[in-house]
């Protein structure tokens, strides 16, 4: 491996001619990739989305529904177990696959497991089981997402990441798209058992992924100093089940912050006797201060977190050298490489894709200009995945011949601007090539931006460190655009509500003169302002979105004006791997 990921510096390969470039999109690991990146997709629409149409069916109340949302935050708290992947040897196994390899079939058994038994339980009788089930399936599919990772940073260099983070949104866009509609197929056709039992066989295409994959490189793992502390089953055990328990809290903390969603947590302090607490959190989440909520909910997790792994001053044990280890040392390792660059690298992780993030209304302004669910379907869903996958791989092919840093800098351009197509079509209103214009120019977008931000979090993660490194950039790079997202509809409606008032966003309403009747007809009825004043509020929203966006570009071209610069560490002289 001629630069191992360690700190983003451009690779010191020689330079790949075009066609060697796209060589490398069918390189044997390139593949695979394709289809682990499948692997990691399927289960997670099938624990929640796809799965509460079952339970809607079977009669369940959409309360009952909701507490299944717990399965899906396993992804948002996936860095906490992420250091005893990084560090914990599979029996038997990782002799015979590897470190990661073992890890994957562990993961794989373990969703195909969940998938089957879900098959089997009955959602009426047995919802609590069936809860459970689907819990451990996003559990495992979370830890699948962080070994996946892991090896696909050990087993490619820096300038291979492109294809390998094409390949795998590609798949994973893939398995989206199936874990959507088939279930829902085989159920209308035969039954929602055989459905789910066809999509744990479904899973057997990862398990055979991983024998087909290339053995990463040695594993190391990182010695924890636990000084002079001398075992002591009986107090150990105690310590460990007081720290896990305020881990587990931090982490459920982190994840409803993440998730935008603090509904389980209210049950579980209602289950504990103190259901006002969970009130009260209900009530402030649904408050037009939400954001803030959102954001001290994440604050105070991590700082739980952190206080679960700290040492006791004054006395020297192993639970806590153990946890301040595995925790700690991976950002003392990023911190200790990076230096005086490392907040900046950080603040450019999250806020990277935030004008992204920030759309979660654009279903409601398509509805809104008057298109229907068939033309939003074919759009959206068909010819807007087509235009994912070119600008996915427009990414790592930038990787490949651009670079890593010249590559990252065009994804944050490409993906802040490409909003300003959605300001440009609320003026268009109900216009099918509009609509075509816009989605085009953001998919791409889209698909050129997050292959650069994988490749680039892939390379500032270090060897030992890998899985708990990148697991943690992975949970951090959506923070701060879903908590600005919960303000989207109420910055479009305020807006709207200030123009049809008269002053300065008055005049902008002119600019909707000659859409069609249909665009924004409702406009009055559903949020109590003019067509114009509606059409206003939504492209100022898209305005404000490119705005935020800019904060990107700019901290793209800082850090990689100061990361050029940075000393090669020594864990970038590992051997190349197996090149197949």
């Amino acid at each position: 491996m001629t630069t191992q990921a360690g700190n983003g510096a451009e690779p010191t390969a020689p330079k790949m001619t075009f066609l060697q470039s796209l060589a490398t999109f069918g390189e044997r690991r390139t593949l695979v990739m394709l289809v682990l990146g499948f692997s990691a997709g399927l289960p997670n629409l099938l624990i929640f989305d796809t799965l509460s149409i079952w339970l809607r069916e079977a009669g369940l109340s959409l309360q009952a529904i909701s507490l299944f949302g717990l399965a899906t935050l396993a992804t948002a708290m996936k860095f906490l177990w992420a250091p005893l992947v990084d560090r914990t040897k599979v029996p038997v196994l990782t002799a015979l696959f590897g470190h990661r390899r073992s890890w994957m079939l562990v993961s794989q058994v373990v969703i195909i497991l969940g998938l089957w038994l879900i098959a089997g339980s009955d959602p009426v009788k047995g919802l609590g089981v069936m809860a459970a089930l689907a819990v451990l399936v996003g559990f495992a599919s979370a830890n699948q997402d962080i070994v996946i990772d892991a090896w696909r940073i050990e087993v490619a260099d820096d300038n291979r990441q492109g294809p390998m983070a094409a390949a795998y949104q590609w798949g994973y866009r893939i398995s989206m798209i199936v874990a959507g509609a088939v279930p829902l197929i085989l159920a209308e056709a035969f039954s929602w058992r055989l459905s789910y039992a066809a999509m744990a066989a479904l899973m057997l295409i990862g398990v055979a992924a991983v024998f087909a994959a290339p053995r990463e490189t040695e594993h190391k793992v990182r010695p924890i100093d636990v000084g002079d502390a001398r075992p002591r089953p009986v107090a150990e055990g105690v310590e460990w089940v007081v720290r896990l328990v305020i881990l587990i809290a931090g982490g459920l903390l982190v994840g409803s912050g993440l998730a935008a969603n603090v509904g389980f947590l209210a049950d579980i302090l209602g289950g504990l006797g103190v259901g006002a607490v969970g009130e009260v959190m209900e009530a402030a989440w649904a408050s037009d201060n939400r954001i803030w909520f959102q954001l001290l909910s994440v604050a105070a997790g991590f700082g739980i977190i952190a206080l679960a792994a700290r040492r006791i001053p004054g006395v020297q044990t192993r639970p806590g050298a153990y946890l301040s280890g595995a925790l700690g040392q991976p950002l003392t390792d990023f911190f200790t490489r990076y230096g005086k660059i490392a907040g900046l690298i950080l603040a450019l992780i999250c806020l990277y894709r935030v004008s992204d993030f920030v759309l979660n209304i654009n279903g409601a302004f398509y509805v809104d200009l008057g298109f229907s669910k068939l033309e939003i379907a074919e759009v959206r869903k068909v010819f807007g995945v087509v235009m994912s996958v070119i600008g996915v791989a427009l990414g790592g092919l930038a990787v490949i011949r651009l670079g890593l840093m010249r590559a990252l800098i065009i994804g944050a351009f490409v993906g802040t601007l490409s909003n300003l197509s959605f300001a440009w079509l609320a003026t268009q209103g109900h216009s099918v090539f509009a609509l075509l214009v816009a989605i085009a120019m953001d998919n791409i977008a889209g698909g050129i931006a997050g292959t650069c931000l994988i490749a680039y979090m892939s390379s500032l993660t270090s060897v030992g460190f890998t899985a708990t490194q990148y697991a943690l950039f992975s949970s951090l790079y959506a923070l701060p655009g879903k908590l600005l997202a919960s303000q989207s509809g109420r910055i479009v409606e305020a807006t709207a509500r200030a123009a049809d008032a008269g002053g300065p966003l008055s005049a902008l309403k002119g600019l909707f003169d000659r859409v069609t009747p249909d665009s924004y007809a409702t406009a009055m009825e559903k949020s109590q302002v003019t067509a114009a004043a509606l059409g206003t509020g939504y492209m100022v929203f898209y305005l404000y979105s490119t705005a935020i966006g800019i904060f990107s570009i700019v901290l793209s071209f800082m850090v990689a004006a100061r990361q050029g610069d940075l000393p090669k560490t020594e864990t970038e002289a590992e051997p190349e791997p197996d090149p197949a």
